[in-house]
């Protein structure tokens, strides 16, 4: 399926390809500018409805950091 997004915010409109290509198989998104002044984004996705991305982890298992991962400004 195609699928396109318009916003006037171009992290916002990426953010919703991001989410779009975690339920869905897909190829990468093409960016074009949008609006008025050129400032918007407009992506174009090409996705594949019959195929899953994956199996999804619940939201508290993607939600919490590495254990093993040093945090800015700790030191190991």
């Amino acid at each position: 399926m195609e699928v396109r997004i318009v916003s006037g915010d171009p992290e916002a409109a990426r953010r919703v390809a991001d989410a779009l290509r975690v339920l869905f198989a897909g190829d990468e998104q093409r960016s074009y500018p949008d609006g008025p002044a050129g400032t918007g984004t407009r992506l174009h996705l090409t996705l594949d409805a019959s195929h899953t991305a994956g199996p999804l982890r619940p939201w508290l298992d993607t939600s919490r950091p590495p254990a093993d991962r040093t945090h800015r400004g700790e030191t190991v």
